[in-house]
């Protein structure tokens, strides 16, 4: 669960963040924020590894600003979401865990516990500035229905898993897009289980839809549906955090060579014949 470095590739296409209202659509440009989850940052092109291919990340690097000291508000999902979307220090901010929503409020059977309804969030300034604001990914700041709900922290849409916990598999049976559940896979994956013995085989944890296909796909359609007004795109995606369940053929894109034991689940989360291949293939997931 540990966020190493969360890489913000946003290209910083734009900041022309205002609370005035009245500012001219002109003046006010587009932009996407893209959070990759434990993502390394000797795990890119841009920053000098060499195994993995990275052409889109890199290119992104080249043409906006690649930067060389950079630090993560907290070293765990919740509070370093909490630190991002508020801009307060860890030592401000409310969020200083992975605490579960039903810890305090038992009416809540996912998520985790919501940030309250008088946090200032960015996503709020910019819907106020006349934006459309979207979320397609991975929340972990409240369930929905809660303060702490994506709705209730600035963002028209959401879609993706409120749930960090959730994000564990990717292939879960359903995400949320607002306040209802929308079905993915009739035989989810869980998150978390072991094989101490037998073949471990790729396609025994893998089921019908990959998330993050549908997740990328809403963010797409979110760009086409706002092009000839002002948005705020926040991706905060799951790859590369385990389990490294990538699609098999982005598995197949790296040598056998690169694995001779597999991985049985013994530490937590799944089993994988081929874990670093696996690994370099969210690498690869979160550049396509």
């Amino acid at each position: 669960m540990k966020i190493f470095c969360r890489v913000l590739l946003c290209n910083l296409l734009c900041i022309g963040i205002t609370s005035s209202a009245s500012q001219s659509v002109a003046a006010r440009l587009n932009v996407v924020l893209i959070v990759a989850d434990d993502l390394g940052w000797g795990e890119l092109g841009c920053y000098g590894q060499q195994k993995i291919p990275t052409p889109n990340i890199d290119r992104l690097a080249t043409s906006g600003q690649r930067f060389t000291q950079f630090y993560s508000g907290a070293p765990v999902c919740a509070p370093s979401r909490c630190v991002l979307m508020t801009g307060l220090h860890l030592g401000h901010a409310e969020i200083r865990g992975n605490r579960q929503a039903k810890t305090a409020f038992p009416e809540f059977d996912e998520g985790q516990f919501p940030i309250r309804s008088e946090a200032i969030t960015f996503p709020e300034l910019l819907q106020q500035a006349g934006y459309a604001t979207g979320a397609m990914g991975k929340w972990g700041l409240g369930p929905v229905g809660s303060t702490g709900d994506p709705n209730n922290q600035g963002f028209d849409l959401f879609f993706g898993y409120n749930c960090q916990a959730v994000a564990h598999s990717f292939y879960p049976e359903s995400l949320w897009r607002n306040a209802d559940k929308v079905h993915l896979n009739d035989h989810p994956i869980p998150g978390h289980k072991k094989q101490p013995e037998g073949e471990v085989r790729m396609e025994d944890w893998i089921a019908e839809t990959y998330a993050s296909r549908p997740i990328v796909a809403e963010a797409e359609q979110f760009i086409h549906d706002h092009a000839e007004k002002p948005f705020f795109l926040y991706c905060p995606f799951t790859e590369p955090h385990v389990a490294m369940h990538p699609p098999v053929e982005t598995v197949n894109q790296f040598p056998e060579s690169w694995d001779d034991t597999p991985y049985r689940g013994g530490n937590a989360y799944l089993p994988h014949p081929r874990p670093r291949a696996g690994d370099a293939a969210m690498i690869a997931e979160v550049d396509d």
